[in-house]
């Protein structure tokens, strides 16, 4: 399969295959997880990490990764590419979350850096997108954050669990632009590290 990896990893952290027995560590991921306020989200709480895990690999043209810390092995959040497209050479990036401890820090810089380089670099994709929620504005900024261009928004794109109808904001990021974006991210790191 295109895109076919097991693990990536920088200096920091390791974003390894997900596999069943991750489902106790996801668990003690989202104990202190707030969730329930982030409603938007695919965030699993503490009860369903096993049904997340197993619903997660069942799933079709996905790989997904737990995103680990390499000194202690703790287990920050998750994250995957998915909607894998061979044929065009194209994937998407999300259904990203983060244990409180790893945000406001350079993981997730440091988690797209690994997939955005073994996206374009790697693996010769021409594009990768991402999608959020309309009304996850901490996500959207994020992305833009990234390097990533908007592209549209999907009016009632989805209908969510609670009946919700989700309008989906769509981003992207080309090849030709990849060499820019991937400046830009290790400024950001640069950044962290001096802190």
């Amino acid at each position: 399969m295109w895109l076919d990896v097991n693990k990536l990893e920088d200096a920091y952290l390791l974003l390894e295959r997900l596999e069943p027995h991750h489902a106790q560590d996801i668990a003690e991921a989202v104990s202190n997880q707030d969730s329930q306020q982030l409603w938007f989200t695919s965030i699993p709480n503490k009860d369903k990490a096993a049904s997340y895990v197993e619903q997660a690999l069942s799933a079709k043209d996905q790989i997904c990764f737990v995103v680990k810390e390499k000194s202690t092995g703790e287990l920050l959040g998750c994250t995957r590419f998915y909607d894998i497209k061979a044929s065009h050479r194209r994937a998407m990036i999300g259904y990203t979350w983060y244990c409180p401890k790893a945000r406001r820090t350079s993981v997730n810089t440091r988690c797209k850096i690994l997939l955005l380089k073994h996206l374009f670099e790697e693996s010769q994709a021409i594009a990768v997108e991402f999608q959020t929620h309309f009304m996850n504005h901490a996500s959207r900024a994020a992305i833009k954050r990234l390097g990533a261009k908007q592209d549209g928004i999907l009016r009632n794109h989805q209908i969510m669990p609670d009946g919700s109808l989700r309008d989906t904001v769509c981003f992207s990021i080309i090849q030709s632009e990849w060499p820019a974006v991937r400046n830009n991210l290790n400024l950001k790191l640069s950044k962290y590290e001096t802190e």
